[in-house]
């Protein structure tokens, strides 16, 4: 019975260990799995976990790997996790002056290139979703399939709400907002510029997700998913622009059930 307790308790011992490890890792400045790839002229900025099939993670406006803390311990277990930061975000390069969505997927499927993938599963949240479904209509062999949450694919009123529209233009007009905030505040002001019709051209299966009370609005995002020719549509009740921090183990779930079935 001693020898049951004392294995028993080596055991609690060695999953606590296991869990402490696991919350200490710094994602996004992590430089056991850090590295920089040279991409289209800048110093892109990933990091990779796990192993298998290789899973492509792409971030929202103004963050970093970070935002997928919750995302990268469960998909490593399953995947070769390659979260990277966005060109002018986090640690990549990138300048200032100029700044588009079509720029950075080049250097998402640079990167890939660059690491010898023929192609990935995608996962994108915000921005990360504009990208990754730019990434699939220009880079078709690129994308196996792609998930996206909160995805827009026109920057006006018919996709997201007047007065956070009016809150960005203040933002790039304050004079006290620094030159990078402005440059993706404007971005997001005026990109993407993507027709329903452009949509079609993509062939790969999606998973298109929003919050029920998401940035995005609902007949957007329910435009999006009818306009792709092979997609899924996901809602999550109770949930915002940020789904994949606020229910990460629902999130995770349905995204993985999405990738293999």
């Amino acid at each position: 019975m001693r020898k049951t307790r004392d294995l028993l308790f080596i055991l609690i011992v060695n999953i606590t260990s296991i869990y402490a490890q696991s919350e200490a890792i710094n994602y996004g400045s992590n430089p056991q799995a850090g590295h920089f790839a040279p991409v289209n002229g800048i110093n892109l900025y990933y990091e990779t976990y796990g192993s298998g099939a290789p899973l492509l993670m792409l971030h929202g406006n103004g963050g970093s790997i970070e935002a997928f803390k919750n995302q990268i311990p469960f998909f490593e277990k399953y995947y070769k996790v390659i979260a990277v930061d966005s060109r002018l975000q986090g640690k990549s390069g990138g300048s200032a002056d100029t700044l588009s969505y079509n720029m950075m997927a080049s250097d998402f499927a640079g990167l890939l290139d660059y690491l010898h993938v023929d192609s990935a599963y995608v996962l994108g949240w915000s921005d990360g979703g504009i990208d990754g479904l730019i990434l699939a209509m220009n880079y078709p062999k690129k994308v196996k399939k792609l998930a996206v949450s909160g995805a827009n694919v026109v920057p006006d009123s018919t996709a997201i709400p007047a007065a956070d529209i009016e809150g960005m233009k203040e933002t790039v007009q304050n004079s006290d907002t620094p030159l990078k905030d402005k440059t993706l505040n404007r971005m997001m002001i005026y990109q993407p510029q993507i027709s329903f019709m452009d949509l079609k051209k993509i062939h790969c299966p999606v998973l298109v997700m929003a919050g029920d009370r998401d940035i995005i609005k609902p007949e957007h995002t329910l435009k999006i998913f009818q306009s792709l020719p092979n997609s899924s549509m996901c809602i999550f009740p109770d949930s915002y622009h940020n789904v994949c921090q606020q229910h990460p183990k629902l999130f995770n779930d349905i995204v993985l059930n999405f990738f293999t079935k």
